[in-house]
């Protein structure tokens, strides 16, 4: 990349590139964006955002365009823009109701966005709002029963799945986002309580969440239950996970006590 960064975001687009946008470079937030070409290899600039932002969310809608919410630039907050992937260009969109950083953002089966938790202030947050690209605008949605910075995935039958995270203390829970009726309800809870892991949907519909550590569990839509499975060889936080066209994860990366 043309410039170092750090808690950016990365999607990749229906052209096949891939957005890099925002972060930090150094102590400052950055609005700029790059494009990776897997076809050459190489990165190009493109157009900026209008607010230099990190610690925000990123998602690829149905049209094509990315919406990127929230984040830190000195303050938290709470503001939305869109990327053409036409144009190269960013737009303002609508606000969110509630500035947040370290939330989740997950493209529901009916086009619009939800956005989840996170953190602002002191607090963290239960609030969840949708966005609507047809309008740009953000509505209210059920609050979380529980206060959380997370991960969330949207499972195959639509549901939303929100699992441990840190809300003061570490968490095992979980809990289930229904956009039918725009409420959350408690499902199974995990055997470990984690933080900064992840959670990637497997071929056959369940959930893998891996590390804050080294174990790994399974989640079943089916039975709304956990399973533990293999652990990994190398203990991490805050490390990536990329489901291959295999149907295997490969988990990158991460940090453990001091070492990264």
């Amino acid at each position: 990349m043309s410039t170092a960064r750090y808690y950016h975001t990365a999607s990749e687009l229906t052209n096949g590139k891939v957005l890099v946008a925002g972060g930090y470079g150094g102590s400052s937030s950055l609005n700029s964006a790059e494009l990776y070409d897997p076809s050459t290899g190489t990165w190009s600039n493109t157009g900026s955002m209008s607010t230099a932002r990190g610690f925000h969310t990123a998602s690829v809608l149905t049209n094509g365009k990315v919406l990127v919410a929230g984040g830190w630039s000195g303050s938290y907050l709470n503001s939305a823009e869109l990327y053409d992937p036409s144009t190269g260009t960013w737009t303002n969109t609508g606000s969110m109701s509630t500035a947040r950083d370290y939330h989740t953002e997950s493209v529901l089966t009916n086009g619009k966005v939800l956005v989840a938790g996170g953190y602002v202030g002191l607090t963290y947050l239960n609030s969840a709002e949708l966005y609507d690209p047809s309008t740009g605008t953000w509505t209210n949605t059920g609050s979380m029963t529980a206060r959380r910075e997370h991960t969330a995935s949207v499972l195959t039958n639509g549901k939303v799945l929100v699992s441990g995270g840190q809300s003061g203390s570490i968490l095992n829970s979980a809990e289930l986002y229904d956009p039918s009726t725009g409420t959350w309800t408690n499902t199974g809870s995990m055997s470990t309580a984690r933080y900064q892991h992840t959670a990637s949907i497997l071929t056959d519909g369940k959930v893998l969440v891996a590390g804050g550590g080294s174990s790994a569990e399974l989640y079943d839509p089916s039975t709304g239950t956990w399973t533990n499975t293999g652990s990994m060889s190398t203990a991490r936080y805050l490390h990536t996970a990329s489901v291959l066209t295999n149907g295997k994860v490969l988990v990158a990366g991460g940090y453990v006590g001091s070492s990264y």
